[in-house]
């Protein structure tokens, strides 16, 4: 198997995607950050990906939807980040 894209939509100065990005990176998982501070055509990318997202991170990995900092915690709790990482 490959290992899944990771994705992760961010504001400047959020706190919540600081620490989704320390998370990730204490995985040792590469992951393409994207700054939406200022609107644009990547804010309207994570829109249309999670179209019942209104906060900051949300996070992709691979096609699956995890939503922010809190559910990627979540899913670091249930020992389920692991594999989805390792895709």
């Amino acid at each position: 198997m490959s290992i899944p894209k990771v994705d992760i939509y961010t504001k400047f100065a959020c706190p919540f995607c600081v620490r989704a990005k320390y998370l990730l990176d204490r995985k040792g998982a590469a992951y393409e950050e994207f700054d939406i501070t200022l609107g644009g055509e990547k804010r309207a990318e994570m829109q249309r990906r999670a179209p019942e997202a209104r906060t900051v991170p949300q996070i992709f990995i691979g096609d699956y939807h995890v939503g922010g900092s809190d559910d990627l915690a979540a899913l670091e709790a249930s020992g389920e980040l692991d594999t989805l990482l390792a895709g």
